[in-house]
Formats: structure tokens, sequence, C-alpha cells
């Protein structure tokens, strides 16, 4: 790291210790970010669960679209390794529910990357091999490491062409950190060239594909398709499922249901907000009430006749998916980016989404293949669901296609559990010929 570089990181990071002893537990992620950060040394060095006859594996996953990509993978090393020890840590407030129902031995944020807290971590965990997820590399905490003889991986790395890791002060930053690892796993080609031109060495670099293929089949095929949940939604009627919409995507989708519920009889409209907070959950039913349409939320009694269903809670997204006629996934019409295309299409419903899906290789896939839509208006999305509404045997169609982009992306999970046995296997090499050394020369 360039020396002006590695002082006004190590700064930044001094910087950021001191702010998380002042700052309040309220106020936004940021700041809660902060705040949980308030004696993470201490929590560290208490954690009295590291067992020195077993292997343990650190995972960090920066927030909860990782943890879902790494869980896949974690679960596949727990079976063929029962013995394995598992650290795992998070860098968004987000992610911190997701974190504690990993059944991690140790799971808690990721330290500030400065020297001093990356080796408090390391002597508190003493990871056998340390595994980060998609892109998220912490250069000061992979050069501690490294200087351990920890070998460092990343699995499911993907990296954007417009990404600004790819800028001359990013590339200043984390080039070494991108050199020293061990060893990385690549969405696809194209990642693989990026992460090369970035640093990475190419023959430490492996195309392994996506877990969250693996993550969303997994999910749709444990879902009962004759559950009572599935069946209270499913009945001879068009339903179109929009999950995690913000009130961006809501604006063009509610206009374009009316002009389907006004040729298509009998349609039905499942609205899961992304945060269903009670502001806004209360918007949308006063949509509903002034367009004259019946609204209940999900879970009571009038949900079974109600022409739009608003889900209040969040973790129902896959029992509503698998009774979709079709989904529309949000964020695409908000700055944040699409959301996760995958579920719906793991359960055989074609998926629409607004423009922003440029970014979003699976929706690019989708689209390809015939099982997506993206549509810029409402008008456009209304013309969209109703050809759907209109031609069910066409609706069915598209949601195969949709599966079999889901279908053909599956092994990527045990292609990167493979990844990181290596990982785990090179670290026990090195630590019994360090033994012999150690015997030879006593």
């Amino acid at each position: 790291m360039h020396p002006v570089v590695r002082f006004s990181y190590a700064l930044a990071g001094h910087l950021a210790r001191g702010a998380a002893s002042i700052t309040p537990a309220s106020g936004g992620k940021v700041l809660a970010s902060l705040h949980a950060r308030r004696g993470i040394r201490a929590r560290y060095a208490a954690w009295r669960g590291r067992d020195p006859t077993r292997p343990l594996l650190w995972v960090h996953a920066p927030s909860v679209g990782e943890g879902l990509q790494a869980q896949p993978v974690i679960a596949r090393l727990r079976e063929r390794h029962p013995e394995l020890q598992l650290a795992y840590t998070f860098y968004s407030p987000s992610a911190a529910a997701f974190a504690r129902a990993s059944g991690a031995d140790f799971a808690d944020y990721l330290p500030f990357d400065t020297a001093d807290d990356a080796d408090a971590a390391l002597d508190a965990l003493r990871p056998t091999a340390l595994v980060f997820g998609k892109l998220d590399v912490w250069p000061l905490l992979v050069a501690r490491a490294a200087a351990r003889s920890v070998p460092v991986g990343l699995i499911a790395a993907t990296f954007s062409s417009g990404s600004g890791r790819a800028s001359r002060p990013a590339a200043l930053l984390l080039g070494d950190a991108y050199r020293l690892l061990n060893s990385v796993g690549a969405i696809d080609e194209r990642d693989a060239a990026r992460l090369a031109a970035l640093g990475v060495a190419r023959d430490r670099l492996t195309v392994t594909g996506d877990p969250r293929y693996d993550q969303a089949w997994s999910r749709a095929q444990a879902t009962n398709p004759q559950g009572e949940r599935v069946n209270k939604l499913r009945r001879a009627r068009f339903t179109l499922v929009a999950g995690s919409t913000w009130p961006s995507d809501e604006t063009p989708l509610l206009e374009a249901w009316l002009a389907v519920r006004a040729r298509t009889v009998g349609a039905r409209l499942v609205i899961a907000p992304h945060e269903p907070s009670a502001g806004h959950l209360s918007a949308i039913e006063r949509w509903a009430r002034r367009a004259q349409i019946t609204i209940a939320r999900f879970g009571t009694p009038a949900e079974a006749d109600a022409d739009v269903l608003l889900v209040d809670r969040v973790g129902v997204l896959g029992d509503l998916y698998a009774a979709a006629s079709a989904a529309y996934v949000g964020g695409a019409f908000h700055a944040a980016g699409l959301h996760s295309v995958l579920e719906p299409a793991a359960f055989g419903a074609p998926v629409l989404f607004g423009p922003r899906h440029l970014a979003s290789r699976d929706a690019q896939l989708l689209l390809a293949s015939g099982g997506g839509f993206a549509a810029d208006s409402a008008q456009k999305l209304s013309m969209r669901i109703l050809a759907l509404s209109s031609e069910p045997a066409a609706c069915a169609a598209a949601g195969n296609r949709a599966r079999t982009v889901v279908r053909m992306g599956l092994g990527a999970a045990d292609r990167s559990a493979d990844l990181v046995e290596a990982l785990l296997a090179r670290a026990a090499d090195g630590a019994a010929a360090t033994a012999r050394r150690w015997v030879a020369t006593s």
C-alpha cells in the first residue's frame, strides 16, 4: 500500500474508533454501526469458545445478501466437516439478526480495519482460514492474516464494470490485499477478468458461480406446495406477488394495477414492502380506499376475498412466491437498485422489474431467457402484466424459463465449498510442515 494511502487509511480507522466511543445507539445505520463497535476488542477477547483441537473458519459477510450467498457454502462445509468451528462477522446492522441465527460459534461485527484491531481479532479467533464474501476485502486485516500464514480467500466474488474499486485511489488502497489472496472463486469469467486486473493472481482464480442460486433453489424445494398458507392464496385467479417494494415501485405498480383490474376479472395483487413500516402500509391502504379496491392485511380472515393483500411482516415471501402466477421484484425504480430476482424465479414465476436493472447479472439472464421482463413506466408495466394474465400458457412457459435459469446456476455452493476446503487443507499442511521443522531443529 502506498505510504500516503496507508497513513490516511490508518488515521480514518482510528478516528472511527474514537467516534464509536461517543456515538449514540440510535440515529440510523451509520451511527448504529459505529455504536455497535464500542468495546468490540473486549468482546472478542472475552470469547472462550475456541477449541484448539478443531479447525476454525472465519467467514466475513458484510450484509444479509452476502450472508445468503455464504449460507449454502457453510452448510456444505459443516456436512463434510462436523468438527469445523465457525466465526461469522458482518458490517451492516441489518445483518445482526441474520448472524445470530447462523449457528456460528462466534458472531459479531467486524472490528475497524486497523492493524491493532485486526491483530486483536486474530488473537481471539485464531482462525485456520479467513474467507470474505462477494468483494468486501479489508486490506489491513488481510495483511495481518497473511503475516500469520492464515490462508485468505474470497467466495462468490463479483465486480461490476462500473465499480469504484477500479479507480486509481481504490487500486492504491486495495491492490496489495487482492495480491495476497490465496484463492478466489468468481461468479463468472467477466468477474474473474476484472479481479485479475485488480491484482488477484490468475492461478488463484476459479470460476465457481453464485451460491445464491443454490440457496434460492433449496428454499423453493423446501416449501410445501400444498401447505396451508400457499393453498389459501392459490385459487383460480391470476395472482401477482410484488416483493421487496419501495414507494418508488408502488407508484407505477399501483397505477398499472388499476388498468389490469379493469380488464382481468378476479386478478389479485399481493404487496410485500421491503420495509413494512406503519406509515408505508397505511399509504397503500389509503390508495386502495381511494381506488375502491378491497384490501386486507396478510393473515387476517378478510385475506381470502380481498383484491389486494398487504403483507405487514418479513420472512414469508417464499410461501407467497409459491402461490404466484407472476412476480414483481422491487428496487429497480429506486436508487438502491433491484432486489434479488432469484427466489421468485426458483418458484417458476415469470419476474417483472423496473428500469434500473443493468447492474443485476441475474436480471440480465432472466431477460435473455424470456423468463424476466423490464418496464420503465406504469403503462408498460400494465401491458406486460396483462399479457401474462390473459395468456396462462405463455405465463407458465415464461415461469419455466425463469426456473431453468436458476437450475442452470446450481452447483456453485459445492464448488465454493471445495475452494474453502482447499484453504483449510493448506493451513493444515503448513502447520504440519512447521511442526516438522521444529522437531528437526530441536
